[in-house]
């Protein structure tokens, strides 16, 4: 990427959740925007490979951290708060109540001139206990930073339109996965739904707001739809035969979270804050933010130019965040047992080695496209069967894929596990986000050993918590030699079977 310039009149932006969503997306915007760009994350090296990361400065911190937070508000004119505590306990309401004190608190310390926040969209006419725990939160997090003493910008949306967005996703596997469905009672609620880079627009637009400005603005697209018309809309933008929707009412929040858990890609964790939010009519009452942040030609946009949009950066893959992007609640974030600072304990391996009929190159084209449609090149069957019961305790299974079907990047989701390093052309290492009575990682190494031949080397770890841990090491360890084996094997006969293809005269 190009360095931006720094006029006279660039703003100093702290970004928060800049490993989410809507974080990752609004970095490169604010660069753009000529602004310079300091981003608070707990683990840094996560943004190591977006192509922005030259251009911000990224420091290590904790939104529940005064002394971090502190820290990196020094020198900033707008903060931008995208985090949210939403599945990481019973307790994420008071979770989110403590950030949120801490943020207003330290950023009204440290002069800041303006705090911007995207929360959600509420009903008119409901009172707030009768809120989703993720709507009620959400609200309360506004009201804390409104009065935290700094003017500031609280953006309320409702479903987000973009490639890669939870929302969107969940749209898009339900209406492409069932031709015919019987849904949720809430596929008749109002919903106003807003593009993605309508809500980008605003969150910039947002800095330079004036100071006697402190209050919140409802943002959304031009069009009011129930979810039914969302999915029909989106059959037809998609070429999709019509769907037939039939819509009952025994199907309660948790129900209908668990049935968008089995048919889509988003886990029931986070299709249950989503589908509770639909519950209640979610439309804008005011249009106030253009006084401010004026609408271009052509904006904001609607459904089916977003539903398009989307579309064209899934199907040409440049999708440059997802939902998945950010860290699972209960994710592991342990140091990986062969770091120094690891605490010790029991550490079971599998080691695989093979000589590889084909370049380095060759071999690290196959190991950096591993997963998602591609697949992990060994007993199919078994892979999917762990990803199916992954879904039915709760957790993310196999089908959150890939952001890219050819590149990886530190950070990255990739089906049940998560990049925790690359290094390009040598080694991929994954830790699995599957529900484990253990930690676990994967690492696949493209080697030349001393006589100039490619060597393939893989590695297992599994750490065990206790002895439910210990029991289930020794009960699937019968299996590896199929589905470690195999899948050494496998990359192995692959990367020299498109090495030969690709080769000349072959």
């Amino acid at each position: 990427m190009t360095a931006h310039s720094h006029g006279p009149e660039a703003l100093r932006c702290l970004v928060t959740g800049a490993t989410g969503y809507i974080g990752g997306r609004l970095v490169p915007e604010l660069l753009a925007a000529g602004h310079r760009v300091r981003c608070l994350a707990r683990s840094p090296e996560r943004l190591r490979d977006h192509p922005w990361a030259g251009e911000a400065e990224v420091v290590r911190g904790d939104v529940t951290d005064g002394a971090s937070v502190a820290e990196a508000m020094r020198g900033i004119d707008v903060a931008y708060y995208l985090v949210h505590a939403l599945g990481t306990g019973p307790d994420f309401e008071e979770t989110d109540r403590r950030a949120a004190r801490i943020f207003g608190e330290r950023a009204r310390a440290a002069g800041v001139r303006r705090i911007v926040y995207l929360g959600g969209l509420t009903p008119s006419g409901v009172p707030e206990r009768e809120l989703s725990p993720h709507l009620r939160s959400r609200a309360e997090v506004g009201r804390i930073l409104l009065a935290s003493g700094v003017p500031a910008t609280v953006l309320r949306a409702a479903v987000v339109i973009g490639s890669g967005s939870a929302s969107f996703e969940m749209l898009r596997y339900l209406t492409e996965r069932l031709p015919v469905m019987v849904t949720p009672s809430w596929v008749h609620t109002r919903i106003q739904p807003v593009a993605v880079r309508d809500v980008l627009r605003a969150l910039v637009g947002s800095a330079r707001m004036p100071e006697e400005v402190s209050r919140h603005f409802d943002i959304g697209g031009p069009e009011v739809l129930t979810y039914r018309d969302m999915m029909l809309r989106y059959a037809a933008v998609a070429g999709l035969p019509r769907r037939i929707i039939f819509p009952v009412p025994v199907l309660t929040p948790r129900l209908s979270s668990h049935w968008v858990g089995l048919v889509t890609p988003v886990p029931a964790s986070i299709a249950r804050p989503l589908t509770e939010s639909l519950r209640h009519e979610v439309v804008c009452r005011e249009h106030d933010i253009a006084r401010y942040v004026p609408d271009p030609p052509g904006h904001p946009l609607g459904f089916d130019e977003a539903v398009r949009l989307a579309l064209s950066r899934v199907r040409d893959a440049r999708v440059l965040t997802r939902w998945s992007s950010a860290s699972l609640p209960g994710a592991p974030s342990d140091p990986l047992p062969t770091d120094p600072d690891w605490a010790g304990g029991s550490l079971y391996t599998d080691r695989r080695e093979l000589t590889v009929d084909a370049s380095r190159e060759a071999l690290w084209r196959v190991i950096e496209g591993i997963g998602g449609d591609n697949g992990w090149y060994s007993f199919p069957l078994a892979w999917a069967v762990r990803g199916w019961l992954d879904r039915l305790v709760g957790g993310v299974g196999l089908r959150r894929g890939r952001r890219d079907s050819a590149r990886l990047r530190v950070g990255d989701s990739l089906d049940f596990w998560r990049v925790e390093e690359i290094e390009p052309g040598h080694l991929l290492r994954l830790r699995a986000e599957m529900r484990l009575p253990g930690l676990a990682w994967l690492e696949m190494f493209a080697e030349t050993d001393e006589a100039g031949r490619t060597r393939y080397r893989q590695r297992a770890l599994f750490h065990p918590h206790g002895l439910l841990g210990q029991a289930y090491w020794w009960s699937v360890s019968p299996f590896h030699a199929v589905v470690f084996g195999g899948m050494a094997r496998n990359i192995a006969r692959t990367a020299a079977a498109q090495a030969h293809t690709a080769a000349p005269g072959a």
